[in-house]
């Protein structure tokens, strides 16, 4: 089991519990539910308030939902353990980290399932800020502009339309000494500081932005996918290619590349793309540890550990380049 098959797993318990009479019938039963990487100091690996959604349609506590789902989910092959805790937050442990086959088939059916997941630069000489605006941004400041057009392509990445996007986001403006941010870093590092906090805070804008090193996240992110492309550039000029394998040595980048469709939905629930950000950093930083065990070196000739290794860091720029795209930024595959 992979963390993003937790939801349709969580919501299947649900509607168990509602066919043999553990539960009401009266809409009960959600058609998704958020689960969400457990925070710092929590109780195990991830966790939903699923309970809570349930408990206020089904007039119960949350507390005796969750109990119920907790039993069902407990027996459900691949969660090593499900827990209670608080008012009704489910906690979940699962096993080491899934497979590489396993991940890679649901990286690739999220990217056939989302149409913006590998989006690059049109070619028309619009910028990816400029795809899927809201249709009425009349009135609206710089950076509110830039938060809801990132808030719809989360919410149509998940299937949803503009309908979904709510009339009202709550966004602070930038501070009136960065009214010229774009013009000093660039269009889409200054998208990336307005998107990387939270809507309802001010962003905080610094020469960092413009630097090419370790301690701005923004060059990071798309140098470790401009790494991800150099590498299959490499790969091919040594004469191999990406293959499916098992990969041993790669829990990191395996987590981040599992965790992806959680960030995603949870980014696109709570309206919230700093989620979607924080995690491509986590994903970037990841492979930037990996990329040195992808080549063979020295006199080392190409394996099949080498070639499955190129297919996780392959993977791993699909999705930063997805992420990026969503945030409406570009990902260049030379930096």
């Amino acid at each position: 089991m992979t963390p993003a098959d937790l939801s349709p797993c969580v919501v299947r318990a649900v509607r168990c519990a509602v066919a043999d009479g553990e539960l009401p019938e009266e809409g009960v039963v959600p058609q998704r539910v958020v689960v969400e990487r457990t925070r710092p100091g929590g109780v195990g690996e991830y966790a939903t308030p699923a309970a809570f959604q349930v408990a206020k349609a089904a007039g119960l506590p949350p507390r005796e939902v969750a109990d119920v789902l907790a039993r069902r989910l407990a027996a459900e092959p691949g969660i090593e353990c499900v827990e209670v805790t608080g008012a009704g937050f489910l906690n979940f442990v699962l096993p080491a980290p899934s497979a590489p086959a396993v991940v890679l088939d649901a990286i690739l059916y999220l990217s056939d399932q989302t149409g913006l997941a590998t989006a690059t630069t049109p070619a028309d000489g619009t910028t990816l800020a400029d795809q899927t605006a809201p249709a009425d941004e009349t009135g609206l400041g710089l950076r509110e502009r830039v938060v809801r057009r990132s808030v719809l392509r989360l919410v149509c990445a998940r299937g949803g339309t503009e309908r979904d996007l709510p009339e009202v986001l709550p966004v602070a403006p930038l501070a009136k000494r960065d009214s010229d941010v774009v013009a000093r870093y660039g269009a889409e590092a200054a998208h990336w500081r307005m998107l990387a906090v939270p809507a309802r805070e001010t962003p905080v804008f610094s020469d960092g932005l413009l630097l090419q090193g370790e301690g701005n996240e923004f060059f990071r992110v798309r140098y470790a996918h401009a790494r991800s492309r150099a590498l299959l550039r490499n790969a091919d000029q040594l004469g191999f290619h990406p293959e499916r394998g098992d990969v041993s040595d790669a829990p990191a980048l395996l987590r981040a590349l599992a965790d992806y469709p959680l960030a995603l939905e949870a980014a696109a629930h709570h309206r919230a793309p700093e989620r979607l950000a924080r995690h491509l950093v986590e994903l970037a930083d990841a492979l930037l540890d990996f990329q040195y065990r992808v080549l063979p070196q020295g006199d080392e000739k190409p394996s099949a550990a080498h070639r499955a290794r190129l297919a996780l860091a392959e993977a791993a720029g699909t999705v930063l380049a997805g992420g990026l795209a969503l945030l409406g930024i570009d990902a260049p595959t030379r930096l």
